[in-house]
């Protein structure tokens, strides 16, 4: 019988690469912290209308991504596509609105669509968001999208752009969407099968389409910039020069038009150099509609996702690297030594020292040379020596010196033994 392996469109991530969403995911969570974000957790699953409802029918994600499935109950669930659909209905589940003010909540986790997996998109992925509920201000989209921007650059990511559009109401996108449809009409022909199915169920993401031929058409469709009514303007008009103010860059983009219903006004992503066509990072926008179609009171929002793997990609390939190294490895030979290393290393751990147990029990050269490929900053050596004299060997990785210690020495020194540490590993990194 064969090895069972992962299922198409998932991964395992392996110890080596969780350095890097570890990295990804304390640089968010102190971030949003400062920010004033409160993190919430949803389930994984939800009743499936909370989708239908909420991202679109007319969606490609609902129409043809979706994991949805009948329990034992025959009732119809669905894996989570996306995060805010879930947000939202905890936020009106719970009655966060009664709080009052602008309440700001994000999130990480996985999500699932089944799409054709390639390298920084999965059929289960994980996202980073944020939802700022509360507020139609052009401040909390401007807000969002600097933290957004804040968040690559505190990661050190290089380059991005960030592309930027407004939807306008229900009723602008309406007028608008009756001028596309008619614009479209006339290459129906020429559109590619998937734009011609969206040409009545969701023309505007034709304008989002990949297709060579398709693309070349949306470049001379009409505007939705031009289709905005007089509110819908001045609040674009004030988003970008306020992002102007906080000096961050943009370009104006009339194609974005993001992949789900319920946005409105403002739109934008920020797309990253060097990953083609799975180029956007992080994606958003506002979504006045969504509370209310839910079941909630009126409420103004805004918010964005993270792709995780798209970034952690990116770190990857631009070789960006991340210190993770041992404090300590120990290594001992003998009943008594190895019992007492085991102490030693407990004791070091409860002091905030990392700290490696060798447990093969084999010869101390061998066990040395563990230590040397550990990246360990230090190494600890008992033997039976040692074991009789309630001592232990220090040795430096980083310059060859070794010590002889007191086992009471290495206990109650701790902070003689930080200062040490952080001068050795201030010579590893030179």
């Amino acid at each position: 019988m064969g090895s069972i392996q992962v299922s198409r469109g998932t991964r395992d991530i392996l110890p080596e690469e969780v350095i890097y969403w570890q990295h990804v995911e304390a640089t968010a969570r102190e971030l949003l912290h400062q920010a004033a974000y409160r993190e919430l957790r949803t389930p994984i699953f939800e009743q499936t209308n909370l989708f239908e409802r909420g991202i679109g029918e007319a969606t490609d994600v609902v129409g043809k991504e979706m994991y949805t499935f009948k329990d034992r109950g025959d009732r119809s669930i669905t894996l989570r596509p996306e995060g805010t659909a879930g947000a939202v209905r905890a936020y009106i589940e719970h009655k966060l609105y009664a709080q009052g003010g602008v309440q700001r909540l994000w999130y990480i986790g996985p999500m699932f669509r089944y799409e054709r997996p390639q390298a920084g998109r999965q059929r289960q992925f994980h996202q980073i968001g944020v939802e700022s509920l509360g507020s139609t201000d052009p401040r909390a989209d401007a807000e969002v999208i600097a933290i957004a921007s804040q968040l690559l650059q505190a990661l050190g990511v290089p380059q991005w752009t960030l592309s930027l559009n407004s939807l306008g109401t229900a009723a602008d996108r309406q007028q608008y969407r009756d001028a596309l449809v008619n614009y479209l009409n006339q290459y129906k022909t020429d559109l590619d099968p998937d734009s011609q199915d969206r040409l009545q169920r969701n023309p505007l993401r034709i304008l989002d389409s990949k297709d060579p031929k398709t693309k070349e058409i949306a470049q001379t469709a009409p505007n939705i910039l031009d289709y905005l009514g007089e509110d819908s303007k001045q609040h674009f008009d004030r988003v970008q020069q306020l992002l102007t103010d906080l000096d961050i860059a943009y370009q104006l983009n009339p194609c974005l038009v993001r992949g789900l219903d319920y946005y409105t006004h403002t739109a934008f992503e920020f797309e990253l150099d060097g990953l083609g066509n799975q180029a956007t990072v992080c994606g958003g926008g506002r979504y006045d509609r969504l509370v209310a179609e839910l079941g909630g009171p009126e409420t103004p929002a805004v918010g964005w996702a993270i792709g995780m793997e798209r970034l952690i990609l990116l770190l990857q390939d631009a070789q960006i690297t991340l210190n993770q190294s041992l404090d300590f490895y120990c290594v001992a030979r003998g009943a008594a030594a190895e019992a007492q290393a085991l102490l030693i290393c407990q004791n070091l751990r409860k002091q905030g020292f990392s700290v490696e147990m060798d447990l093969s029990g084999s010869a101390f050269g061998k066990q040395l040379k563990r230590a040397d490929r550990s990246g360990a900053v230090a190494c600890l050596i008992l033997g039976e020596t040692e074991a009789c004299d309630r001592t232990v060997q220090l040795k430096w990785l980083t310059s060859g010196e070794q010590e002889s210690l007191s086992q009471n020495d290495l206990n109650t020194q701790a902070d003689q033994l930080q200062t040490r540490m952080v001068a050795a590993r201030s010579k590893l990194s030179t």
